[in-house]
């Protein structure tokens, strides 16, 4: 196949060999600007899983092609018409929801298999669900179940609610709701890529609530707890999140984020050894902590890889690709998983606690199971 003329980072592995065939894969994730840390977690996962692969999915040679966003969907979406005309086997993105509905259309109706290894938003997980998309990641709405769930039986009474303006700040807002029975006392949306949250931290500090539940990802969250802190709010008010305070935003917050709760469906403490492997060899070459953007993208490689190897490194046959793919036959960092109906996954979630290290690093820490092989709500609209 031809290669992309153009890549902004590029991972080039297989050159010179004989294989009798080569896989092609094309990275869209955001790498310009606060968010980038998200990006190049997912990056450095997937490239740390081609590592322990040898260069390889499924036996046969492989080349990875890296594309940043930008975070615009018009950059988005040019980059995915660039892989779809080039012929990439699959195309692995996005980190954000509005990215990925950005590149769906494109990419899904070229018939070219599409794996998010973060964004999982609702609009694909019922109807709109599609044969050749699928999620390593989880349903936007989950975690912040998991909060909802925490929240209502810490006995909280009244919360408020702070995301972004877009496709998971909504599906976040919503999931939260779904186990949570008491008082949102306020919801407010900020614009992606808030920063200054002076006004929001005045409506918080008169607003009777004794809880706070924010999807503020990457710079947003760095920004959004100092100034809670700084504020004096976290002596009184609980602070909930998801997307956060994560380890892409406690190298930065670091003791600002102290005492405050997440959610997921994995730590870098995961008590399984492929997951331990993993964590201490993202650190020994990359030099800092992995989250779960990185644990995400490592187990979307090795789907490709479980496919590829399952069809002998015949792309030709979709059906028998897809076959492969539904079967999730590999070793997941974060235990059990299996694809739902829908092709989001069905798997553990836990309330997450921030902790800092025996060696000074800041990281999220595995707490109490909050739902067990847990599917979305959408999947029983998906038709496929």
């Amino acid at each position: 196949m031809k290669k992309l003329g153009t890549t902004l980072a590029a991972g080039l592995l297989g050159l010179g060999t004989t294989a009798s065939a080569e896989v092609e894969v094309g990275m869209i994730v955001t790498l310009s600007g606060p968010p980038a840390a998200l990006g190049q977690q997912a990056v450095d996962g997937f490239q740390l899983a081609l590592d322990d692969l040898g260069g390889k999915l499924g036996g046969e040679e492989a080349t990875l092609i890296v594309e940043d966003d930008e975070l615009k969907p018009e950059v988005a979406l040019s980059k995915a018409n660039g892989m779809v005309q080039e012929e990439v086997d699959f195309v692995v993105g996005t980190i954000f929801s509005n990215m990925l509905q950005a590149i769906f259309k494109p990419v899904i109706e070229s018939e070219t298999f599409l794996i998010s290894p973060n964004a999982g938003p609702s609009t694909f997980a019922g109807r709109n669900c599609n044969p050749y998309f699928f999620v390593t990641s989880y349903q936007n709405n989950q975690n912040a179940e998991v909060m909802g769930a925490h929240a209502q039986a810490a006995g909280y009474e009244k919360v408020f609610m702070i995301a972004p303006n877009y496709q998971a700040g909504r599906d976040n807002m919503e999931g939260f709701q779904m186990h949570y029975e008491g008082e949102i006392v306020d919801e407010v949306y900020v614009p992606l890529g808030h920063q200054d949250y002076s006004a929001e931290i005045a409506r918080i500090a008169t607003s009777d609530a004794d809880a706070v539940f924010a999807f503020t990802p990457g710079g947003m969250g760095v920004r959004f707890v100092r100034q809670f802190r700084d504020a004096g709010l976290a002596d009184r008010i609980q602070f909930m999140s998801v997307f956060t305070t994560d380890e892409t935003t406690l190298p930065a917050q670091k003791e600002a984020a102290e005492g405050f709760i997440a959610a997921g469906n994995w730590a870098p403490d995961a008590d399984n050894e492929a997951s331990q492997k993993f964590v201490a060899a993202f650190e020994e070459k990359y030099g800092y902590v992995p989250g779960g953007y990185a644990m995400q993208a490592y187990d979307a490689a090795m789907l490709i890889d479980s496919a590829v190897a399952s069809v002998g490194g015949d792309l030709s046959d979709k059906d028998a690709v897809r076959a492969a793919m539904e079967a999730a036959d590999f070793t997941s960092l974060r235990g059990d998983f299996a694809f739902n109906s829908n092709h989001y996954p069905t798997q553990n979630f836990y309330q997450l606690s921030v902790e800092e290290r025996e060696d000074g690093q800041w990281a999220t820490a595995t707490g109490e199971l909050v739902f067990e092989n847990y599917g979305d709500n959408f999947a029983g609209e998906c038709s496929m």
